[in-house]
Protein backbone atom coordinates (compact mmCIF):
# COMPACT_ATOMS: atom_id res chain seq x y z
CA UNK A 1 0.00 0.00 0.00
CA UNK A 2 1.31 3.46 -0.77
CA UNK A 3 2.16 6.00 2.18
CA UNK A 4 -0.36 8.51 0.83
CA UNK A 5 -2.97 5.45 0.84
CA UNK A 6 -2.06 3.99 4.48
CA UNK A 7 -2.52 7.56 5.60
CA UNK A 8 -6.10 7.43 4.89
CA UNK A 9 -6.57 4.28 6.77
CA UNK A 10 -4.67 5.90 9.55
CA UNK A 11 -7.67 7.31 11.41
CA UNK A 12 -9.16 4.50 13.82
CA UNK A 13 -6.15 4.86 16.24
CA UNK A 14 -7.98 2.59 19.11
CA UNK A 15 -8.53 -0.22 17.18
CA UNK A 16 -5.08 -0.10 16.29
CA UNK A 17 -3.94 0.02 19.57
CA UNK A 18 -6.01 -3.24 20.37
CA UNK A 19 -4.55 -4.83 17.17
CA UNK A 20 -1.08 -4.32 18.38
CA UNK A 21 -1.75 -5.36 22.09
CA UNK A 22 -3.35 -8.68 20.62
CA UNK A 23 -0.29 -8.88 18.97
CA UNK A 24 1.68 -9.16 21.93
CA UNK A 25 0.01 -12.03 23.35
CA UNK A 26 0.70 -13.91 20.25
CA UNK A 27 3.91 -13.50 20.15
CA UNK A 28 4.70 -13.55 23.93
CA UNK A 29 3.28 -17.40 23.76
CA UNK A 30 5.22 -18.34 20.52
CA UNK A 31 8.27 -17.13 22.83
CA UNK A 32 7.29 -19.32 25.77
CA UNK A 33 6.98 -22.30 23.45
CA UNK A 34 9.90 -21.68 22.41
CA UNK A 35 11.76 -21.63 25.09
CA UNK A 36 10.12 -24.65 26.69
CA UNK A 37 11.86 -26.48 23.48
CA UNK A 38 15.10 -25.24 23.56
CA UNK A 39 15.07 -25.88 27.37
CA UNK A 40 14.05 -30.08 26.35
CA UNK A 41 16.98 -30.00 24.13
CA UNK A 42 15.47 -29.40 20.83
CA UNK A 43 18.48 -27.30 18.78
CA UNK A 44 17.42 -23.43 18.07
CA UNK A 45 18.43 -23.75 14.40
CA UNK A 46 15.13 -26.61 14.30
CA UNK A 47 13.35 -24.49 16.26
CA UNK A 48 13.35 -21.98 14.04
CA UNK A 49 13.25 -24.11 10.56
CA UNK A 50 9.74 -25.94 11.76
CA UNK A 51 8.76 -21.94 12.77
CA UNK A 52 9.59 -20.74 9.35
CA UNK A 53 8.68 -23.99 7.47
CA UNK A 54 5.01 -23.26 8.88
CA UNK A 55 5.48 -20.00 8.19
CA UNK A 56 5.82 -20.45 4.62
CA UNK A 57 3.16 -23.10 4.47
CA UNK A 58 0.72 -20.24 5.59
CA UNK A 59 2.08 -17.47 3.09
CA UNK A 60 2.32 -19.88 -0.06
CA UNK A 61 -1.74 -20.34 -0.44
CA UNK A 62 -1.91 -16.36 0.09
CA UNK A 63 0.36 -15.81 -2.67
CA UNK A 64 -0.56 -18.58 -5.21
CA UNK A 65 -3.69 -18.67 -5.23
CA UNK A 66 -5.42 -15.20 -5.88
CA UNK A 67 -2.52 -13.89 -8.15
CA UNK A 68 -1.12 -16.80 -9.35
CA UNK A 69 2.51 -15.74 -8.07
CA UNK A 70 2.35 -12.12 -9.06
CA UNK A 71 2.77 -10.59 -5.03
CA UNK A 72 5.90 -12.50 -5.31
CA UNK A 73 7.01 -9.88 -7.75
CA UNK A 74 8.91 -6.93 -6.09
CA UNK A 75 10.20 -4.39 -7.25
CA UNK A 76 13.10 -4.38 -4.93
CA UNK A 77 14.31 -7.89 -4.13
CA UNK A 78 17.59 -6.92 -3.21
CA UNK A 79 16.48 -5.36 -0.19
CA UNK A 80 13.79 -7.89 0.69
CA UNK A 81 16.43 -10.75 0.60
CA UNK A 82 18.77 -8.60 3.28
CA UNK A 83 15.59 -8.03 5.11
CA UNK A 84 14.25 -11.60 5.23
CA UNK A 85 18.47 -12.13 6.12
CA UNK A 86 17.81 -9.73 9.08
CA UNK A 87 14.69 -11.42 10.23
CA UNK A 88 15.77 -14.86 10.30
CA UNK A 89 18.82 -13.38 12.57
CA UNK A 90 16.74 -11.93 15.13
CA UNK A 91 14.90 -15.63 15.08
CA UNK A 92 17.99 -17.30 15.65
CA UNK A 93 20.01 -15.38 17.94
CA UNK A 94 16.74 -15.11 20.02
CA UNK A 95 15.98 -18.47 20.30
CA UNK A 96 19.47 -19.38 21.58
CA UNK A 97 19.37 -16.64 24.07
CA UNK A 98 15.93 -18.01 25.79
CA UNK A 99 18.04 -21.69 25.91
CA UNK A 100 20.16 -19.90 28.58
CA UNK A 101 18.10 -16.55 30.03
CA UNK A 102 15.02 -15.82 31.60
CA UNK A 103 12.51 -15.14 28.90
CA UNK A 104 11.66 -11.85 30.53
CA UNK A 105 15.36 -10.91 30.75
CA UNK A 106 15.98 -11.90 27.13
CA UNK A 107 12.74 -10.09 26.06
CA UNK A 108 13.65 -6.86 28.26
CA UNK A 109 17.06 -7.19 26.86
CA UNK A 110 15.50 -7.58 22.87
CA UNK A 111 13.58 -4.36 23.45
CA UNK A 112 16.97 -2.27 22.76
CA UNK A 113 15.80 -2.57 19.07
CA UNK A 114 14.66 0.48 18.42
CA UNK A 115 17.94 2.43 20.21
CA UNK A 116 19.62 0.40 17.41
CA UNK A 117 16.79 1.78 14.60
CA UNK A 118 18.00 5.20 16.09
CA UNK A 119 21.78 4.81 14.86
CA UNK A 120 21.01 3.04 11.65
CA UNK A 121 18.48 5.55 10.73
CA UNK A 122 21.75 7.38 10.35
CA UNK A 123 23.81 5.67 8.41
CA UNK A 124 21.26 4.03 6.02
CA UNK A 125 18.48 6.43 5.94
CA UNK A 126 20.61 9.64 6.06
CA UNK A 127 18.18 10.85 8.90
CA UNK A 128 18.56 13.79 11.33
CA UNK A 129 18.58 12.71 15.25
CA UNK A 130 18.75 15.44 17.29
CA UNK A 131 20.52 15.82 21.24
CA UNK A 132 17.48 14.62 22.23
CA UNK A 133 16.94 11.59 20.73
CA UNK A 134 20.68 10.25 20.97
CA UNK A 135 20.20 11.04 24.98
CA UNK A 136 17.48 8.87 24.95
CA UNK A 137 19.36 6.13 23.00
CA UNK A 138 22.33 6.31 25.77
CA UNK A 139 19.35 6.27 28.41
CA UNK A 140 18.15 3.19 26.41
CA UNK A 141 21.68 1.63 26.74
CA UNK A 142 22.09 2.20 30.39
CA UNK A 143 19.16 0.04 30.90
CA UNK A 144 20.52 -3.28 28.82
CA UNK A 145 23.63 -2.35 31.01
CA UNK A 146 21.84 -2.74 34.15
CA UNK A 147 19.95 -5.77 33.31
CA UNK A 148 23.22 -7.47 31.74
CA UNK A 149 25.67 -6.16 35.02
CA UNK A 150 28.48 -6.94 33.06
CA UNK A 151 31.99 -7.40 35.09
CA UNK A 152 30.21 -9.04 38.02
CA UNK A 153 29.22 -11.92 39.06
CA UNK A 154 25.30 -11.98 37.38
CA UNK A 155 26.74 -11.54 34.25
CA UNK A 156 25.93 -14.20 31.54
CA UNK A 157 27.22 -14.19 27.84
CA UNK A 158 24.68 -15.60 26.70
CA UNK A 159 23.21 -12.18 27.03
CA UNK A 160 24.84 -10.93 23.92
CA UNK A 161 22.38 -13.09 22.08
CA UNK A 162 19.38 -10.88 22.52
CA UNK A 163 21.57 -7.50 21.41
CA UNK A 164 22.06 -9.41 18.54
CA UNK A 165 18.80 -10.33 18.14
CA UNK A 166 17.40 -6.91 18.18
CA UNK A 167 20.30 -5.43 16.13
CA UNK A 168 19.68 -7.96 13.25
CA UNK A 169 15.66 -6.64 13.58
CA UNK A 170 16.41 -3.28 14.13
CA UNK A 171 18.06 -3.82 10.41
CA UNK A 172 15.13 -5.65 9.38
CA UNK A 173 13.55 -2.51 10.20
CA UNK A 174 15.42 -0.20 8.53
CA UNK A 175 15.32 -2.29 5.37
CA UNK A 176 11.53 -2.14 6.20
CA UNK A 177 11.50 1.43 5.87
CA UNK A 178 13.46 1.66 2.71
CA UNK A 179 10.86 -0.43 0.61
CA UNK A 180 8.00 0.94 2.23
CA UNK A 181 5.40 1.79 -0.45
CA UNK A 182 7.28 -0.54 -3.00
CA UNK A 183 6.07 -3.47 -1.97
CA UNK A 184 2.88 -4.65 -0.55
CA UNK A 185 2.85 -6.38 2.42
CA UNK A 186 2.18 -9.70 1.35
CA UNK A 187 5.21 -9.36 -0.81
CA UNK A 188 7.91 -8.51 2.23
CA UNK A 189 6.39 -11.53 4.33
CA UNK A 190 6.28 -13.94 1.87
CA UNK A 191 10.12 -13.07 1.27
CA UNK A 192 10.73 -13.34 4.99
CA UNK A 193 9.59 -16.96 4.98
CA UNK A 194 11.41 -17.92 1.91
CA UNK A 195 14.49 -16.79 2.60
CA UNK A 196 14.26 -17.95 6.28
CA UNK A 197 13.06 -21.49 5.14
CA UNK A 198 15.65 -21.50 2.15
CA UNK A 199 18.73 -20.50 4.71
CA UNK A 200 17.86 -23.07 7.58
CA UNK A 201 17.24 -25.35 5.06
CA UNK A 202 20.94 -25.86 4.31
CA UNK A 203 22.04 -25.65 8.30
CA UNK A 204 19.27 -27.98 9.84
CA UNK A 205 20.57 -31.39 8.80
CA UNK A 206 23.56 -30.79 11.22
CA UNK A 207 21.32 -29.83 14.03
CA UNK A 208 18.43 -32.21 13.04
CA UNK A 209 17.23 -34.34 16.12
CA UNK A 210 13.62 -35.99 15.50
CA UNK A 211 10.97 -34.52 17.76
CA UNK A 212 8.72 -36.35 19.55
CA UNK A 213 4.96 -35.40 18.37
CA UNK A 214 4.35 -33.25 21.26
CA UNK A 215 7.36 -31.15 20.43
CA UNK A 216 6.37 -31.24 16.77
CA UNK A 217 3.27 -29.84 17.74
CA UNK A 218 4.61 -27.49 19.84
CA UNK A 219 6.83 -26.08 16.91
CA UNK A 220 4.07 -26.08 14.57
CA UNK A 221 1.88 -24.10 17.32
CA UNK A 222 4.88 -21.42 17.05
CA UNK A 223 5.15 -21.13 13.70
CA UNK A 224 1.04 -20.46 13.60
CA UNK A 225 1.05 -18.15 16.44
CA UNK A 226 3.90 -16.15 15.56
CA UNK A 227 3.10 -15.48 11.68
CA UNK A 228 -0.57 -14.29 13.08
CA UNK A 229 1.33 -12.26 15.39
CA UNK A 230 3.22 -10.40 13.08
CA UNK A 231 0.28 -9.95 10.47
CA UNK A 232 -1.63 -8.58 13.10
CA UNK A 233 1.07 -5.97 13.79
CA UNK A 234 0.64 -5.64 9.74
CA UNK A 235 -2.74 -4.61 9.93
CA UNK A 236 -2.38 -2.29 13.39
CA UNK A 237 0.12 0.02 11.59
CA UNK A 238 -2.38 0.47 9.05
CA UNK A 239 -4.69 2.19 11.31
CA UNK A 240 -2.26 3.96 13.94
CA UNK A 241 0.64 5.99 13.18
CA UNK A 242 4.58 4.13 14.65
CA UNK A 243 4.66 6.80 17.05
CA UNK A 244 1.11 5.41 18.63
CA UNK A 245 1.54 1.91 18.99
CA UNK A 246 5.23 1.85 19.27
CA UNK A 247 4.93 2.43 23.29
CA UNK A 248 2.11 -0.48 23.34
CA UNK A 249 4.54 -2.98 21.68
CA UNK A 250 6.20 -3.41 25.58
CA UNK A 251 2.62 -5.45 26.76
CA UNK A 252 4.95 -8.09 25.61
CA UNK A 253 6.93 -7.73 28.13
CA UNK A 254 3.91 -8.02 30.60
CA UNK A 255 2.78 -11.94 28.92
CA UNK A 256 5.65 -13.02 29.05
CA UNK A 257 7.09 -12.16 33.11
CA UNK A 258 3.45 -13.81 33.34
CA UNK A 259 3.85 -16.85 31.15
CA UNK A 260 7.27 -17.18 32.14
CA UNK A 261 6.47 -17.28 36.01
CA UNK A 262 3.31 -20.00 35.57
CA UNK A 263 5.49 -21.85 33.07
CA UNK A 264 8.97 -22.12 34.16
CA UNK A 265 8.69 -20.35 37.17
CA UNK A 266 10.62 -17.83 36.44
CA UNK A 267 10.68 -14.47 38.74
CA UNK A 268 12.42 -11.30 36.99
CA UNK A 269 14.81 -9.99 40.29
CA UNK A 270 14.93 -5.96 40.73
CA UNK A 271 17.79 -5.28 38.40
CA UNK A 272 15.70 -6.82 35.40
CA UNK A 273 12.63 -4.64 36.27
CA UNK A 274 14.73 -1.01 36.55
CA UNK A 275 16.83 -2.15 33.59
CA UNK A 276 13.25 -2.51 31.48
CA UNK A 277 11.44 0.41 32.99
CA UNK A 278 14.50 2.26 31.88
CA UNK A 279 14.92 0.68 28.00
CA UNK A 280 10.71 1.40 27.91
CA UNK A 281 10.83 4.92 29.15
CA UNK A 282 13.78 4.98 26.33
CA UNK A 283 11.85 3.49 24.06
CA UNK A 284 8.70 5.47 24.36
CA UNK A 285 10.18 8.88 24.37
CA UNK A 286 12.20 8.05 21.25
CA UNK A 287 8.86 7.18 19.64
CA UNK A 288 7.50 10.71 20.64
CA UNK A 289 10.52 12.45 19.54
CA UNK A 290 10.31 10.15 15.77
CA UNK A 291 6.06 11.56 16.36
CA UNK A 292 7.41 14.98 16.64
CA UNK A 293 10.03 15.01 13.93
CA UNK A 294 7.45 13.16 11.42
CA UNK A 295 4.96 16.39 12.04
CA UNK A 296 7.32 19.12 11.67
CA UNK A 297 8.50 17.08 7.94
CA UNK A 298 4.95 16.28 6.93
CA UNK A 299 5.76 12.85 6.11
CA UNK A 300 2.87 10.44 6.32
CA UNK A 301 2.81 7.21 8.29
CA UNK A 302 4.48 4.27 7.22
CA UNK A 303 1.86 1.34 6.67
CA UNK A 304 3.79 -1.44 7.93
CA UNK A 305 7.58 -1.31 9.59
CA UNK A 306 7.52 -4.83 10.67
CA UNK A 307 7.74 -8.37 9.55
Amino acid sequence: MPSAEASRHADKPLFGLLLIICSTAFLASSDVMAKYLARGGMPPVEIAWIRFTVFLLIMLPMVLVPSGGKALRSSRPLLQVFRGLGLLGSSIFFILGLSFLPIAEATATGFISPLFVTGLSVIFLAEKVGLRRWSATLVGLMGVLIIVRPGTAAFQPAAIFPIVSALCWACALVLTRKISGADRPITTMSYAAIVGFLVLSVFVPFYWTTPTPAQLSIGIAIGVLSTVGHWIVVLAFRYADASVLAPFSYVQLMWVTLLGYFVFSEIPDAWTFTGAAIIIASGVYTAHRERVRRAKIAVPPEPYPTS
